[in-house]
């Protein structure tokens, strides 16, 4: 950017042969200075755009329209997380969602629930699944949550709660593992997400992390045989069909 396209008054060189000038008297290098000027200009203004397409949470006034307590996942029943714990977006037009990392609590899905309503923790994950299978939803698939210590992996993933204690495995009950599995079949199915341990991965392996979440006592193998199963069979109803089957 720094050339505006100007050029110097001509002047004739040593050998006598004056540089050659455009039909208006403007020299081609000027033209074709000025003209990656243009150029540039627009990418930066393209770019500038995208930007704040990408960033549109926080410019002071602007809201994406929502529905307070609307889900994701049918089978989900609807607690909010503080909006502390998570920030606005709008995946996956402004992040893709290529992730879903799976957590445990190191505590009872109630105490998670609790925490994860409180302003002070600056942490959360989008679902929380008990040891009976039930499934909570606390921030929307669309925003990204404060889950896993990588802002990159925060802005790509879907984070999924387990009731229970690492060093437990009675903690990590069938019920459990066959309700997570349903879900994050439908996560997957959603964001066209592979189901292997390249995109479903725990809270241990994310960059950077100090957790040590699921554990020694996730079994890996079992959960992505009953990812895969599930994906499958029938499909959970999604949101937007339980809520239109409600209303009827």
């Amino acid at each position: 950017m720094g050339n505006n396209g100007s050029t110097r008054a001509s002047r004739k060189p040593s050998g006598g042969r004056s540089r050659k000038k455009s039909a208006d008297g403007v020299s081609r290098r000027a033209l074709l200075i000025g003209g990656g000027a243009v150029v540039a200009a627009g990418t930066v203004a393209v770019l500038a755009r995208d930007e704040v397409k990408r960033a549109w949470w926080q410019v002071p006034g602007v809201e994406k329209p929502r529905k307070a307590g609307e889900l994701d996942y049918g089978a989900a029943t609807w607690v909010a997380a503080s909006e502390a714990n998570w920030r606005r977006a709008d995946r996956p037009n402004d992040f893709r969602i290529d992730r879903v990392i799976i957590h445990v609590t190191q505590g009872s899905f109630d105490s998670a629930v609790r925490v994860f309503q409180d302003p002070a923790h600056r942490a959360a994950t989008h679902y929380i699944v008990g040891q009976d299978g039930r499934v909570v939803q606390m921030i929307r698939e669309l925003d990204v949550a404060y889950q896993a210590g990588n802002r990159s992996f925060n802005e790509r993933a879907i984070g999924i709660e387990h009731e229970g204690f690492v060093d437990r495995p009675k903690d990590l009950t069938k019920a459990m593992y066959e309700s997570s599995a349903r879900l994050t079949a439908s996560i997957c199915a959603r964001y066209d997400i592979p189901i292997d341990r390249e995109h479903i991965i725990g809270h241990v392996e994310v960059p950077g992390t100090d957790h040590t979440d699921p554990g020694p006592h996730w079994d890996w193998d079992r959960y992505l045989k009953l990812v895969k199963r599930a994906a499958t069979a029938s499909p959970t109803p999604s949101a937007s069909s339980s809520a239109s089957a409600k209303a009827e």
